[in-house]
């Protein structure tokens, strides 16, 4: 399996969609609901999770959606199946993530 990570600010809006698309996405490819969270400003997070916008899914290091992570302190916006934005990454766009991992 996957290393699997959730990366998000304190006040950031998005994360509980986050949690619930990387919920259904690992539901849907029959992987167990196992993943790392990482606060951005914790001391303790590696430098990929602090550099990463909020909130990111990353799976072994990668963003989801290919994007590189850039060390601003921002809010991701995401473009979801249908071109309009979104807070957080689609289930399909998670699933295809850990698809790619797979292959």
């Amino acid at each position: 399996m996957p290393l699997i990570e959730l990366v998000w600010d304190p006040d950031c809006p998005n994360v509980e969609g986050a949690r619930e698309a990387l919920r259904a996405a690992l539901g849907r490819v029959g992987a167990p609901l196992e993943w790392r969270e990482w606060r951005r400003d914790d001391p303790e997070a590696p430098e990929h999770a602090r550099r990463a916008g909020s909130p990111a899914i990353l799976i072994d290091g990668r963003d989801v959606e290919g994007h590189e992570t850039t060390g601003a302190a921002c809010c991701r916006i995401y473009v979801g199946p249908d071109g309009r934005r979104a807070g957080a990454p689609s289930v399909d766009a998670i699933v295809a993530a850990l698809e790619r991992t797979r292959a």
